[in-house]
């Protein structure tokens, strides 16, 4: 056996061939405490790979979720069910499992504006982030311009095949703003491109039926709805605009006494 210093070389060179900042980090301390609680070789193994596997994990995840452009960051968690208690529970439990993404499934929330759809969506993509799944989020009109500069420069193809690399699309307020045929037409090649290949989730202001006013076209509007609840959990949020309850609440408030008449 060589010294210590020896040994701690070694360990430097071997974590730097095989890119584990972690374990250079945590080895040390940890061997030290493996030696006063008396672990087993198995279990200090185990402890130093942990660490290692838990970090790249989050610096992953991390990486997830700014790739994403997110406009914010949103979770599940601080989302106030008690606004939407016609929402089953079991079913947004089900969707943050995220196991609809592995089977390429897709996720539509439909309602008036400010009942929390963004708010889920992005929840579930930093869901879909943690479990692993590489996320894209854009508003409608930015998944437009996107497409339209790729039909623009004959490479929309190419981009189709780069978007495939995501596992989940988040399409946020579909209807705020109406498309010609032109890019209604890219909006389908892009949802039939991914149909049964990669999820996407999508929020709207509008039903279903007057998807046909969305897209300029009752024919495509219809492919591509058939395209996207074909394997869909569709939930719709109703109730009043969050903004608009919360400036209610506000001017419901009374004034702080001792203040200025």
């Amino acid at each position: 056996m060589g010294s210590v210093t020896e040994t701690a070389s070694t360990i430097g060179y071997l974590v730097r061939a095989l890119k584990t900042p972690t374990i250079g980090r945590v080895w040390e301390p940890l061997a030290a405490t493996a030696r006063e609680e008396g672990w087993s070789h198995e279990d200090y193994l185990a402890a130093v790979l942990q660490r290692q596997v838990a970090d790249r994990e989050a610096n992953g995840t991390a990486l997830r979720i700014s790739g994403a452009h997110f406009p914010q960051v949103k979770t599940l968690e601080d989302f106030n069910l008690d606004h939407q208690p016609s929402l089953r529970r079991d079913v947004l439990a089900h969707l943050a499992t995220t196991s609809w993404i592995a089977k390429a499934e897709n996720v539509v929330l439909l309602g008036p504006p400010g009942v929390g759809k963004t708010h889920l969506g992005i929840g579930l993509g930093i869901k879909a982030c943690h479990a692993g799944f590489p996320t894209a989020f854009d508003t409608a009109t930015g998944w437009a311009s996107r497409l339209q500069t790729a039909h623009r420069e004959g490479r929309l193809e190419k981009e189709l095949k780069r978007l495939r690399r995501y596992r989940l699309l988040i399409m946020d307020e579909v209807g705020y703003l109406p498309f010609d045929a032109d890019t209604a037409n890219l909006f389908f090649q892009l949802i039939a491109a991914r149909y049964e290949q990669g999820s996407i989730l999508v929020t709207s202001n509008m039903p279903f039926g007057r998807w046909g006013e969305i897209f300029a076209d009752d024919v495509v509007a219809g492919a591509m709805i058939d395209r996207l609840v074909h394997h869909a959990e569709v939930l719709t949020l109703g109730g009043d605009s969050y903004r608009t309850r919360s400036r209610r609440e506000l001017l419901k408030t009374p004034p702080a006494q001792g203040g200025e008449q």
